[in-house]
């Protein structure tokens, strides 16, 4: 955490800029948020709270992974 004068600052908030692009960059590139938020210094909780939103198109891969080992319920049958 930076304090207040510097974060104040231009490149105070450039630098916080960089770190949480770099986070929301991990969590979309798939690095599980236990390994993020200990590179972070945060907790998982913390960081799920503040980045939790910046998943970006991970969906269809869930989805595919989990089909892969048959952990997804099967769709009701219409009729």
């Amino acid at each position: 955490m930076l304090p207040p004068h510097v974060f104040a600052s231009p490149t105070g908030r450039r630098v916080y800029d960089n770190r949480h692009t770099r986070l929301t960059k991990r969590l979309n590139d798939g690095v599980p948020p236990a390994q993020v938020a200990e590179w972070a210094g945060n907790s998982v909780a913390v960081l799920l709270a503040t980045y939790a939103r910046c998943g970006d198109g991970q969906l269809p891969d869930l989805k595919r992974r989990l089909e892969a080992t048959g952990d997804l319920p099967e769709a009701p049958r219409a009729g």
